[in-house]
């Protein structure tokens, strides 16, 4: 009995957390998320550049109005 515990448990040692690549990196960048390797920078770029598009198009608007 004790004996085929152990084989069991020998053979699990072998088999994979994961049954697909997709859970492999999602698990990984889980980790590396709490680790704090993907830490987020907030920046205003995307918010100046899309008030600077608008006012580019509000801009054109009225010329051609």
């Amino acid at each position: 009995m004790s004996l085929e515990a152990a084989a069991v448990t020998a053979r699990g040692g072998f088999a994979c957390m994961f049954s697909s690549s997709e859970e492999y990196e999602t698990a990984l960048i889980i980790q590396r998320r709490a680790q704090g390797r993907y830490d987020q920078r907030r920046t205003r770029w995307p918010a100046i550049m899309f008030a600077g598009c608008a006012m580019m198009v509000l801009g054109t608007v009225l010329l051609f109005r």
